[in-house]
């Protein structure tokens, strides 16, 4: 069977996302996960773009052994320096430079011509073959670049030694059969195609990213970049979850990719807590309903044969339909069991702390589902923050004024305030900016369910800005004024020092 390199961009790409960036300790993390899910090459960061991208490069690649290790770059030579530096421990370690080559890009970002940007790819692909044999070109907006003057580009950075060439989908714009035509052209039209392998970058702006990336494979693309629950800038990316399960499904399909299937769900639920970015239920492979058949005619014909309408075991993509049903009475055995299954790894003081935490859960939520969990699992990180919730106390109701009284720890030190408000979340942050004298202004606030009954642990995202900069916070509770105080609390953290 034909091999499919899969290139995981969930560090980078994905990273990009409004909200959802990790430390350094949380990409190791990741990319621990991503080594074990079999991910081929893993896209560690853009190091000339901050200290602490580089870091988490440098971190990443000492911390993985067999996945190549892969830094972005513009097409400049102190980008690629950079990146050459900052991959100076991975054990196989790739430059992934480029520039864009559609008219848009060329007439209105570089105010440049055909002729110069040819140039400047060749320049940069020999400039990074200097550092490292493995070299990745991408051709930014090649979903909008003419096919002859992209075959003329890929022709010529094959030409001077890229072993990948990217042929992105930059802006989502692509029908499936636009990008399969692309892909085919390139293969037939490229002296030397064959020295090189071509790879799918596609976005999924027009909901056609799968599809677009599928296409491109079937016509000769035999490396994929996507991240793990599709996630990325805008719409997001190609879903990796996605690719390989088609590929498990469809066996006439004579490719094959490193994929344990089996690490799928936990690496996904492992992305989305940390990252605090919730899988949409109708999520293919990974979301709540996804293996859920809520019809009778659907039941009846699941309970007859499985196959009815399921094309996949849920056991396929790591998920157990046997799983240890986790109550007020359950175990920290069982509690670590099920975290474990999750992707996260957890002993002693952080265990005991998130099974206190688990207990009050049980007692106040009839079901505590996977999302339960990883909650617990990440307030236990956000205990470590500078400002904490000491207490909350809410009055309102028909005809009463609401009002919150509130206590904040403070590098230890305990701070009180009371307020009046429009409604009870209202009046918990007009006290809490009381104590926290800063000028705040709340831009966006969304509150999720995550299950369905009226115990349900309830989500909170919200923007807040402060001297013109826009931090994310997150918060889950049962009770939903103190969801939304401890995602307020989690923004403000990020710039009070």
């Amino acid at each position: 069977m034909d091999k499919l390199f899969i290139f995981d961009t969930t560090l980078r790409d994905g990273e990009q996302v409004p909200g959802c960036q990790l430390n350094t300790v949380e990409k190791i993390q990741v990319a621990k996960a991503l080594e074990t899910l079999g991910v081929d090459i893993i896209e560690a960061g853009f190091p000339v773009s901050s200290p602490g991208d580089f870091n988490s490069v440098v971190e990443i690649s000492k911390a993985v052994t067999w996945p190549t290790i892969c830094a972005l770059t513009r097409g400049v030579q102190k980008d690629i320096d950079v990146a050459a530096e900052a991959l100076q421990y991975a054990k196989h370690k790739r430059i992934h430079t480029g520039i864009g080559t559609s008219e848009y890009h060329i007439k209105y970002k570089f105010n440049s011509n055909q002729e110069e940007i040819l140039e400047r790819a060749v320049a940069a692909v020999k400039y990074a073959k200097k550092y490292v044999e493995d070299i990745e070109f991408y051709c930014e907006d090649a979903g909008r670049t003419d096919n002859v003057y992209l075959a003329r580009v890929v022709e010529a950075v094959i030409k001077a030694g890229a072993t990948v060439v990217n042929i992105p989908d930059t802006t989502g714009y692509c029908l499936p059969s636009e990008y399969g035509e692309k892909i085919k052209f390139l293969m037939e039209n490229v002296k030397g195609v064959h020295n090189a392998i071509l790879s799918t970058h596609c976005h999924n702006d027009l909901g056609m990213a799968t599809a677009n990336t599928m296409s491109g494979v079937l016509n000769g693309a035999r490396q994929v970049e996507v991240t793990i629950n599709g996630i990325g800038e805008r719409a997001g990316n190609t879903s990796l979850e996605e690719v390989a399960m088609i590929l498990k499904c469809h066996k006439n399909i004579e490719i094959d990719t490193n994929i344990n299937t089996q690490k799928i769900y936990p690496i996904s639920r492992m992305v989305s807590s940390l990252m605090n970015m919730p899988v949409q239920p109708n999520k293919a492979i990974v979301g709540r309903n996804a293996f859920a058949h809520s019809s009778g005619i659907h039941q009846d014909g699941v309970l007859k044969n499985r196959q009815s309408y399921e094309i996949m075991d849920p056991t396929d993509v790591g998920i157990d339909t046997n799983s240890i049903v986790l109550t007020a009475r359950s175990g920290r055995a069982a509690l670590k069991h099920r975290l474990s299954i999750l992707g996260v790894t957890v002993e002693g003081p952080a265990l005991d702390k998130i099974y206190e935490e688990f207990l009050k859960l049980a007692d106040r939520k009839k079901d505590i589902i996977d999302d339960d969990i990883l909650m617990l699992a990440g307030k236990e990180r956000s205990d470590k923050q500078r400002i904490q919730l000491d207490f909350l106390q809410v009055t309102s109701g028909v005809g009463v004024k609401p009002v919150a009284s509130i206590g904040l720890k403070i590098a230890g030190e305990k701070f009180e305030a009371a307020a009046s408000g429009n409604g009870p979340v209202d009046a918990a942050i007009k006290a809490l900016k009381q104590i926290i004298k800063r000028n705040m202004n709340l831009q966006e606030f969304t509150i999720q369910s995550m299950n369905k009954g009226s115990d349900d642990m309830g989500k909170v995202h919200m923007q807040v800005e402060h001297e013109g900069i826009v931090y994310y916070g997150f918060g889950a509770n049962t009770d939903i004024v103190a969801a939304s105080v401890e995602a307020y609390i989690n923004a403000i953290n990020q710039f009070v020092k």
